[in-house]
């Protein structure tokens, strides 16, 4: 019951997120998830609430591992080569920025590390994606999640609406935009709103950089569960270490993106899966909304968006100074 919850919940943010796609389904599931959870709480006696809790808890985590394998259907692995090499040190350099800004900061801010590495890739990689996979990675904390995604979410609109002003300020090519938008705004319909709105060249370049610089889930996700294992102190049996080193999910996504890339999958149903994806990571998101109490949330303060304000502006500026070392802007 606690996931057919978490579907229900699902099916109205994702038209929701139809209405104000700059929000996103995804964004609107949590905030739904938060709201009903609190709700049920008050309003069902102790015993019903917990024959909801596995339902969430499977959301939270089998439906997210499930959506992460079909989003890899839609990432054929040859994107990479087609964005060529002049993308590719734009978008290495901002995710190392990403992931070094996040570790230094947030070991300044005091904050909760799951919490820091979630909004790390969340602002390098690709948004809610980069943090469904790694909560699948780390077993991050339903509060840890709901930080990451509030302040992705915020910096997200924040782009939409400051970045196209700042191309034209600059005075960027569509193409320096494109590869600006798509390396330093974090989630796909961002990247889209905030790039087509600069012209149709740049979001058509800023599609397929974020696209690729979306790939880098997988060594990102295999390197966090390398490194779990190792700070568990549980040395791998030699003949399961390879299996223990790569989690199930991610073989599958591998999977499904080399089957894309030999031409697998029809071109007719990259719409359909992509939407199945986003509504699978939208169903998770909802699940861990509703694990979540908001007490946890007040607990933590301004410091998440604090670094999340940070990384945001350092990785914008990184690309920038990248490209203009390199001669693109």
């Amino acid at each position: 019951p606690g996931l057919a919850v978490a579907v229900l919940l699902a099916s109205a943010a994702t038209w929701l997120g139809l209405l104000a796609p700059v929000v996103g389904g995804p964004v609107f599931g949590i905030t739904l998830g938060v709201l009903a959870g609190t709700a049920v709480r008050r309003a069902l006696p102790p015993a019903a609430v917990e024959r909801l809790l596995p339902g969430f808890a499977a959301a939270g985590r089998q439906v997210l591992q499930l959506s992460i394998v079909v989003l890899g259907t839609g990432l054929s692995l040859t994107r990479v080569l087609r964005v060529g090499g002049q993308s590719l040190p734009v978008m290495l350099g901002t995710l190392a920025v990403a992931l070094a800004g996040a570790w230094a900061g947030g070991r300044l801010l005091r904050l909760p590390p799951d919490a820091t590495t979630l909004i790390g890739v969340g602002t390098g990689i690709c948004g809610a994606s980069a943090i469904a996979a790694t909560t699948a990675v780390i077993g991050a904390a339903e509060a840890d999640v709901a930080y990451a995604m509030g302040t992705i979410f915020t910096f997200n609109i924040a782009a939409v609406l400051l970045f196209p002003a700042l191309g034209h300020l600059l005075g960027l090519s569509q193409q320096a935009f494109g590869l600006w938008s798509g390396t330093a705004v974090n989630d796909t319909s961002s990247v889209v709103a905030a790039a087509y709105s600069y012209g149709s060249a740049a979001g058509g370049y800023a599609v397929v950089v974020k696209l690729t610089r979306s790939l880098m889930i997988v060594p990102v996700s295999l390197g966090l569960h390398a490194l779990r294992l190792r700070r568990g102190g549980t040395a791998p049996e030699p003949r399961t270490a390879w299996w223990r080193a790569l989690p199930v999910f991610i073989l599958g996504f591998l999977a499904a993106s080399a089957l894309d890339t030999a031409g697998g999958i029809p071109a007719s149903w990259h719409p359909g899966l992509a939407l199945l994806g986003t509504f699978l990571i939208t169903v998770a998101l909802s699940g861990i909304g509703l694990s979540l109490r908001p007490a946890q949330l007040r607990a933590a303060g301004p410091r998440p968006l604090l670094l999340g304000a940070l990384l945001w502006v350092l990785v914008a500026t990184t690309s920038l100074g990248i490209q203009a070392a390199l001669g693109q802007l």
